[in-house]
């Protein structure tokens, strides 16, 4: 394969794939009701499955690079496009809950492997254009995600499998976007691709920049948005139906929380950039994100689009915890190694929390507990995020503890 159609091979790839790393775990949100009662799974299964991608991504995230070094690049997303596939397909055909649970998984393993592979590949074989593919790939991300929870609750009632029919087209799309991974894996040597991901890989542990005051809150502030992201994922369609609106109109307020990922992709990288001091962005965010939950726990059906936007608007720490791990470093094996760490710590809250909401939820009977929850750890958000947030860099602390 010609260089020039490579890249663009890979250009098709990289959307595709990433159209397809949010959906396992947004489209459940809006048909989670039809799953429990379809498969006798109790609140704390639900919030157990709504917690899965946290855990996921941080378990198998930590592995994607041993799949990188040993399949290549190209090879490695592929078998991350196939996992994701046949997860996605396999749990629509099964009756019981530990068959869907260890599918989901799968699905989840494979997700997690191109959260990782896809910006080294990114950075292999883009070296001239970073910004503008990393910007195309986080786009991307919010367009699957905002795309599976708008349609999820109306297919399932339009569809003649329900629940099945809305979460399997979704395997069915990640199989597709399987077939550029496979083409491109095919054209390159596996030596190659294996020898660029090894020049890549930082020689220390991502945890020795555990003595920089900044990483650790980088990693408290990306686990508390990711905490609140995935609990939106899992939870706030049933909460919106709890309060009073139809499961398709819980689903269109899930889908405009995410949708706001398409703004935040191009916004907040600039912001970070251009910004000297950006602290009171972080308490921006952290005051929406505070009204909207409460909009939600005391006037559901009033201005639900409200609520949403407010919660929506939050979500742009995502974006701006990203662009703050290389803002906030200088040397390139620093950034990989606060980015690793970032993302192996912060994952972990994003997986604890929908959990720990779905177990307060079935033993208080409703969502007052989960929201105080909630609402308390929006203080952990934006005292961590005002942290990292404020001028200086990793290196630095580093240097100085040394």
């Amino acid at each position: 394969m010609r260089s020039q159609s490579r890249l663009w091979w890979g250009v098709v790839a990289i959307v595709l794939l990433a159209i397809n790393l949010r959906p396992g775990a947004t489209s459940l949100g809006p048909v989670l009701a039809e799953v429990r009662d379809d498969l006798g799974m109790g609140g704390s299964l639900a919030g157990l499955l709504t917690s899965a991608p946290g855990f996921a991504f941080a378990v198998f995230g930590a592995v994607a690079i041993i799949v990188g070094l040993r399949l290549g690049l190209a090879g490695g997303l592929f078998v991350a496009s196939l996992c994701a596939a046949l997860g996605l397909l396999g749990r629509t055909f099964v009756a019981s809950v530990p068959p869907f649970f260890a599918l989901t998984l799968l699905a989840f393993a494979g997700m997690a492997i191109g959260n990782v592979l896809i910006p080294a590949y990114i950075k292999s074989h883009y070296p001239n254009r970073p910004a503008s593919l990393m910007s195309l790939y986080t786009v991307s991300l919010a367009i699957g995600a905002t795309s599976a929870s708008l349609i999820s609750a109306p297919l399932s009632d339009a569809a003649p499998g329900g629940w099945r029919a809305s979460l399997g087209l979704w395997g069915v799309v990640a199989l597709f976007g399987a077939v550029p991974w496979a083409v491109l894996a095919a054209s390159e040597r596996r030596r190659r691709l294996a020898e660029q991901v090894m020049t890549s890989r930082p020689s220390g542990s991502v945890f020795a920049v555990i003595g920089s005051r900044r990483a650790v809150a980088l990693a408290l502030f990306f686990g508390m948005q990711s905490m609140q992201a995935y609990v939106q994922f899992g939870w706030i369609a049933q909460m919106y139906r709890d309060g009073g609106l139809s499961a398709t109109q819980a689903g269109v307020m899930a889908s405009l929380i995410a949708g706001f990922g398409i703004p935040a992709g191009f916004v907040m990288p600039a912001v970070v950039a251009r910004v000297r001091d950006p602290r009171w962005v972080v308490v921006l965010l952290g005051v929406l994100l505070v009204s909207g939950y409460l909009g939600v726990w005391l006037a559901t059906t009033t201005l639900p689009w409200l609520w949403a936007t407010l919660l929506g608007v939050s979500g742009f720490a995502f974006p701006m915890a990203l662009a703050l791990v290389t803002a906030r470093t200088r040397d390139a094996h620093v950034t990989t190694q606060v980015s690793g760490f970032i993302q192996s710590i912060g994952y972990l809250f994003s997986g604890v929390g929908p959990l720990l909401v779905g177990v307060l939820f079935e033993f208080t009977g409703g969502w007052d507990a989960p929201l105080w929850f909630l609402l308390g750890s929006a203080l952990v958000f934006v005292a961590s995020g005002v942290v990292a947030a404020g001028p200086g860099y990793v290196d630095d602390e580093l240097a100085a503890r040394a």
